[in-house]
């Protein structure tokens, strides 16, 4: 296939193309999903039955006529998806298939018929995943209040040098104040340690395990964890098993509950839902098989989730919609509706992953 083949298909009577689409045939083909939904819907409005067949047959002989192409054809679907009369939808495609011009021109036209309802801006604070050890964090308020800040953090800028990371100064010395403002979060010190190297500690074989310190020293296991993880340090000792997962948490304080939060924290130390970055210490515990259904508070069936995805999980797995957790190899994994296991990347440092990957 040339060049020129290819804008053949994809414009003039491109649509005739779409006759017989197939969306299973088109993913496999690896085109773009967003494009294989574009064209489905394309499909749906110019060849699927409807109400109105004259309407149907009016708008496809205008598509072939004008030359449309299929991402002209698509912009016309994005602008019409918000109006809910379905006449009135019909009305107004015609309308946007009598224009003239590029993709430009008809984008214009179609901003010009149907204006995007404006969203009301809603007042949050958003922080941003890492990324080189930086994080952006978004504010949206009320403007008299940002106005403000951007006073307090602006006012002492000296103009010969670049005034963003003056203000980013000015804006911590304001968070931070005279050791009164925000603290500053202390992440919990826990120890991992695989089942069977802590087999050999407990069983007095502790001197065969040899533990590296950052400051260039060796200790074994048994001098590690008497000195450090309980005389000056305070770290704690989990142990995890390769295919079961979290096995206890050695502490001098036994707290049942927080217990095992604790070690549910340490298997996976954010949401498991692919993409999601909230810390597990933010996350809610949650009942891989639900409490509703007989789901008990133990450890094979614990799992931290983002409050958001802990209401999205789908607690039936005979009828999934959203995709739901699920314990596989003693660590969360999320399964998607269509039932692919789906790891999260975005912090890989769970103790199962640490520890047995």
């Amino acid at each position: 296939m040339t060049f020129q083949t290819l804008l053949q298909a994809l414009s003039g009577s491109a649509l005739d193309t779409l006759a017989g689409f197939d969306r299973r045939a088109a993913l496999d083909a690896g085109l773009d999903p967003a494009r294989v939904r574009a064209w489905a819907g394309l499909y749906d409005v110019y060849f699927a039955p409807t109400h109105s067949r004259q309407k149907q047959r009016q708008a496809a002989e205008k598509a072939r006529r004008r030359g449309f192409s299929l991402d002209q054809l698509a912009l016309i679907e994005r602008r019409l998806k918000p109006v809910k009369s379905a006449r009135t939808r019909a009305k107004l495609r015609l309308q946007l298939l009598d224009a003239q011009g590029d993709y430009q021109a008809l984008a214009r036209l179609a901003k010009r018929l149907v204006p995007g309802k404006k969203k009301p801006r809603r007042s949050q604070v958003r922080f941003s995943r890492s990324r080189d050890g930086k994080r952006t964090m978004t504010v949206t308020a009320d403007e008299r209040d940002l106005a403000d800040l951007e006073h307090a953090v602006s006012r002492e800028i000296d103009p010969s040098k670049p005034a963003a990371p003056q203000m980013l100064k000015a804006f911590l010395d304001l968070m931070r104040g005279d050791g009164t403002g925000v603290p500053r979060a202390v992440p919990r010190p826990l120890l991992l340690i695989p089942l069977p190297e802590w087999t050999k500690i407990i069983r007095g074989d502790g001197d065969e395990t040899i533990l590296g310190l950052t400051d260039g020293t060796t200790v074994t296991g048994a001098e590690f964890l008497q000195r450090y993880a309980t005389e000056e340090y305070g770290l704690e000792a989990a142990t995890f098993h390769p295919k079961e997962g979290a096995v206890n948490l050695y502490r001098t304080k036994r707290l049942a509950n927080q217990k095992q939060r604790d070690l549910v924290r340490a298997t996976q130390t954010v949401c498991p839902v692919p993409d999601c970055r909230c810390a597990a210490d933010m996350c809610e515990i949650h009942h891989v098989k639900a409490w509703s259904r007989g789901g008990e508070t133990n450890l094979d069936n614990l799992a931290v989730l983002c409050r958001y995805h802990n209401r999205m999980n789908d607690d039936d797995p005979a009828h999934p919609r959203r995709g739901r957790i699920e314990i596989i190899d003693g660590a969360p994994v999320w399964r998607s509706p269509r039932g692919y296991a789906v790891a999260n990347e975005h912090h890989p440092y769970g103790a199962m992953q640490t520890l047995f990957t």
